[in-house]
């Protein structure tokens, strides 16, 4: 069963008087416990899908349905509200809180979610030992290397046991040792926990990790292959 379906899926931005298409009727089905990565040059409009299925942007056409739930017809805190409990994101920047440290950030969506401070603990300490830090709970980001700040931003979107995840260009900042490590990690949380994983890419590394790739161009959806 599709856990995401996407159909005719359109995105305009305007600037001033003009009109500049991102999306371009897009149809898509993302079954539970995929890997997949959506692929194409910049400007291509894989951020912008990755956004419109995160309930980050409102499309200008078309619907997003996440497990029978059409997000395009939430109000703003409804929306919110179906965000926290459902879904996972990993930005490229990592968007860490400078002054939590690295359990306390994990365990920051759970507090939102109103979970005891025993569930938070525990939830938090066993994703530490998932991603290899569990001796940096209390590091904060500044005193963290790129992939290990990456590593806690991956355990900080798995915390709320959300349906599925979205990874907008994790490995974009990250050195060769980094990326392979943090794909490693991915790639077995999505075997153990049946994690759904979506990643917006043009990184070859992650693509050869995929086990479907979609590719997109100028808004369009010119490929879709399945590779495990």
């Amino acid at each position: 069963m599709a856990v995401i379906e996407i159909k005719n899926l359109h995105k305009i931005y305007k600037s001033g008087e003009v009109e500049v298409p991102a999306i371009r009727g897009v149809d898509l089905q993302i079954e539970q416990g995929e890997f997949t990565a959506i692929v194409g040059p910049s400007g291509s409009g894989k951020t912008t899908l990755l956004n419109l299925i995160g309930g980050l942007d409102d499309p200008t056409e078309g619907v997003v349905i996440i497990d029978g739930t059409d997000i395009t017809k939430l109000k703003d805190n409804q929306l919110i509200d179906f965000r926290l409990w459902n879904i996972g994101f990993v930005f490229q920047a990592y968007n860490l809180i400078p002054v939590l440290t690295a359990k306390e950030n994990i365990e920051f969506i759970m507090h939102l979610q109103g979970k005891s401070k025993e569930e938070r603990e525990s939830r938090t300490m066993e994703l530490l030992e998932k991603v290899g830090l569990a001796d940096r709970a209390n590091s904060r980001p500044s005193q963290l290397s790129g992939g290990q700040q990456q590593r806690v931003a991956v355990a900080r979107a798995l915390a709320s046991k959300p349906k599925f995840v979205l990874a907008d260009e994790p490995t974009a900042n990250l050195d060769s040792v980094a990326t392979s490590n943090l794909l490693d990690l991915m790639e077995r949380l999505n075997q153990e926990e049946n994690m759904t994983f979506i990643f917006a890419t043009h990184d070859q590394r992650v693509i050869d990790k995929a086990h479907r790739i979609v590719q997109i161009e100028d808004g369009h959806i010119v490929g879709d292959q399945q590779i495990k």
